[in-house]
């Protein structure tokens, strides 16, 4: 209601759109938020009650799944770390563009052997990714809706999986061992993905239109979870052909059970960060961003507009379009600022795209909203053998394609915005220059355990 007397003036739609920002924990109290926190309406903060009789008690701003309970954020964690994550960060940008110094370079490379600095920048890397994130998908009129899936210490999953294996049954043959070791990744993605099929009901039924996922597994991710369970099962490690195959079949687990998680919140949109391994979706699968899925939209990422980001996965059955996602500066807990780079920055910038298309008609599904994203992509040819769109969003064509589809049919409304509204411009010739041996931090995992 905040917007009420504004949107009657503009003419625009009186609800804000909801983005449900399911990561590691959004700093409701940054002050760049303050307009843009969604709050339960039903709920009194504080009172030990659950007002609305969800389940989720005081879910004032969100809720955290990952620990169950109503702290979207530990602010506990401010204050704790060095400098050194930051300074990572700034010599990671520096390094992309190939103005870093020797004494820079020499500087993370020595620390890429230094265990303690490895554990804080994973749990600095958690603390501000979902504020991060969350500051990317914000425009004038969205409501963020804070989900934390993933806590700021993460552990591997595994071990009690293990723990509950009778040693007898692995004496078995090799066949009859394998079928154990398959039904027990199957349980694990089962287990996994039906929390992520929870948090899509309850964002679902907070009313947030678009829901963000910048985190997943990966290929590599997955190897580290199922060679590990092999070496139980079998007493040895995987061969390459084994563990390709053990792998490939755990994330398939994850991308089949995920379909529930995305049938289970029809009238959200989720955007998912497409990875940051480098690899082809098409042949080495990710989860959840290569569920297939008319309210789900894949997302790999580019520098600017001028050429894809190294780092980023791609794939022209499996990642539908790209988006800016490097050297991003948003938001970070503590009414801080940092320039980060990942699939995970891509994503919220459509998913911020989506947001602005419901502001302007809130009448479209998310199919819809889809089609009006995609269909109103710049063609690029660094993108032709990358994504399945061939190009990368571009904001002000499906905005006007949102407003035409207000007294026109969408398929017209996207062919017009196409025809009136011209592609950004890019240099690409700024590839050449770039240092493309250089990694980001990885996505956050989607493992937690509870």
């Amino acid at each position: 209601m905040r917007y009420f007397l504004l949107s009657l003036m503009m003419g625009l739609s009186v609800e804000a759109a909801t983005i449900a920002v399911i990561d590691s924990g959004v700093d409701t109290e940054h002050r760049d938020f303050v307009n843009h926190i969604w709050m339960n309406p039903t709920e009194i903060a504080d009172n030990n009650r659950d007002e609305d009789r969800n389940g989720y008690q005081d879910d004032v701003y969100g809720w955290n799944f990952a620990e169950n309970n109503n702290l979207v954020i530990d602010r506990s964690y401010l204050g704790t770390f060095s400098n050194d994550p930051y300074k990572f960060f700034e010599i990671q940008g520096k390094m992309f563009m190939g103005t870093a110094t020797q004494e820079d370079i020499d500087w993370v490379q020595s620390k890429r052997s230094d265990a303690e600095f490895i554990k804080e920048m994973q749990k600095f890397g958690n603390f501000v990714h979902g504020t991060h994130v969350a500051g990317i998908t914000v425009s004038a009129e969205t409501e963020i809706l804070s989900v934390k899936l993933i806590p700021t210490e993460v552990k591997l999953p595994g071990q009690s999986l293990a723990e509950d294996i009778d040693p007898e049954l692995l004496y078995a043959n090799d066949g009859f061992r394998m079928k154990l070791l398959k039904r027990a990744l199957s349980a694990l993605a089962g287990q996994q993905m039906t929390m992520l099929e929870e948090i899509a009901v309850y964002v679902n039924d907070h009313g947030a239109q678009v829901a963000n996922g910048s985190f997943g597994t990966g290929y590599n991710q997955a190897k580290m979870i199922t060679d590990n369970l092999f070496k139980v099962f079998f007493f040895r490690s995987p061969d390459a052909e084994e563990s390709d195959m053990v792998s490939k079949y755990f994330l398939n687990e994850l991308i089949s059970f995920g379909k529930n998680m995305v049938a289970a919140a029809p009238n959200t949109l989720f955007v998912f960060a497409a990875g940051n391994d480098g690899s082809n979706n098409d042949e080495f699968p990710t989860s959840p961003t290569n569920v297939q899925a008319e309210n789900v939209i894949s997302v790999a990422a580019t520098y600017k507009r001028d050429f894809i980001a190294p780092f980023s996965n791609y794939g022209t059955k499996m990642v539908d379009v790209a988006a800016p996602g490097m050297l991003i500066n948003s938001q970070i807990p503590g009414n801080e600022y940092l320039d980060v780079s990942g699939t995970s920055q891509a994503a919220p910038f459509v998913a911020k795209i989506a947001g602005q298309i419901l502001d302007i008609n809130k009448e479209l599904s998310p199919a819809q909203v889809k089609k009006v994203i995609l269909g109103t992509v710049d063609k690029k040819g660094y993108l032709a053998d990358k994504v399945m769109t061939s190009g990368i969003v571009n904001t002000e064509r499906a905005t006007t394609a949102a407003k035409l589809s207000l007294t026109t049919d969408l398929d017209t409304a996207i062919q017009t915005s196409m025809n009136t509204v011209q592609d950004v411009k890019s240099n690409t010739n700024k590839s050449k220059k770039f240092n493309k041996n250089i990694a980001p931090m990885p996505m956050p995992s989607m493992f937690v355990l509870r």
